[in-house]
Order: C-alpha cells, then sequence, then structure tokens
C-alpha cells in the first residue's frame, strides 16, 4: 500500500477532499450558532475521514468538524494525516460559501498530534476557491509528541 505525503496531495486531490467537506457539511448540526462545518481528513494510507461540526446546549460539549474527523480516524486505526479540507458557513447559504472556515486553535493543536509541519491545511469556500496552508504556517512552535520525547533529554 502506498505511503501518502503532503507532497502527494495534488489539485485533483485537493477538488476531491473539498467536495467530500462540502457533501458532509449538510450533516452538520448547528442549531445554536447556525454555522456548518464539514472536513475531509486524508490518512498517510490514502483514507478518507470526514467530520462535521456537531453542537450541543452544553456549549463545552461541542465539537469541530476537525476534530470530529480526527477521531474518526484514530478510532478506525489512522494515526498519520496529510491534509485536511475544511469548509464552513451560515446554515442556510450556498456554494461558494463566502467566508473562510479556519481551523479553531484546539482543531490545530490535535492535527498537531497527528500531523507534520508540512500537512497540507485546505480552507475552501468551494472546489475552486481555496487557499493552502501548512499546519507549520498555523501553529508555528507549536507544542507535540516531539517535545515530550525530547523531556528526558534535558
Amino acid at each position: 500500500m502506498k505511503k501518502y505525503t503532503p507532497q502527494d496531495v495534488g489539485e485533483n486531490l485537493i477538488k476531491e477532499l473539498i467536495q467530500a467537506a462540502l457533501e458532509c457539511r449538510e450533516n452538520s448540526y448547528a442549531p445554536y450558532s447556525g454555522y456548518r462545518v464539514g472536513a475531509a481528513l486524508l490518512s498517510s494510507k490514502g483514507l478518507m475521514y470526514l467530520g462535521c461540526n456537531v453542537e450541543n446546549a452544553s456549549y463545552g460539549a461541542t465539537i469541530c468538524a476537525e476534530r470530529n474527523a480526527v477521531f474518526r480516524a484514530v478510532a478506525a486505526g489512522q494515526r498519520e494525516f496529510v491534509a485536511i479540507a475544511i469548509v464552513g458557513g451560515p446554515d442556510d447559504e450556498e456554494v461558494p460559501l463566502s467566508g473562510s472556515a479556519y481551523p479553531c486553535g484546539m482543531c490545530r493543536q490535535v492535527l498537531s498530534e497527528f500531523g507534520s509541519s508540512d500537512m497540507k491545511i485546505i480552507v475552501a469556500k468551494s472546489t475552486d476557491d481555496y487557499e493552502v496552508f501548512t499546519l507549520g504556517e498555523l501553529i508555528p512552535h507549536g507544542f507535540g509528541p516531539a517535545i515530550l520525547n525530547n523531556v528526558n533529554d534535558i
């Protein structure tokens, strides 16, 4: 089985991830904010995992689309990710979306647990209107597993 890297994520795969995220966004449960988000996560094995935001009346129990996708992938045995596409906007908004849904700090931290600094973060309004960042650009000097692995060296 081919092992995917962030460098393998070209335009066709980016568009496929965005389309899957847009479709998953339709399943979002956002009765409180009215802001629906979908995410499509690509593992290093080339498998795609979807997530959408799921809100809760107890706001702290809400989960973002990105973490939902990561936790689904981890539950399926995946531990390395190379790309994630994220789309989001108001409940009644059609594609192309008017704004970009960047991952929150907590989602960035969770992604840094399983993705390298060159993991691709795709923030999209449609399959033709998107930006691509690396995880390192979105969370520079992040706290991750490598820091804890070096604790015994101090």
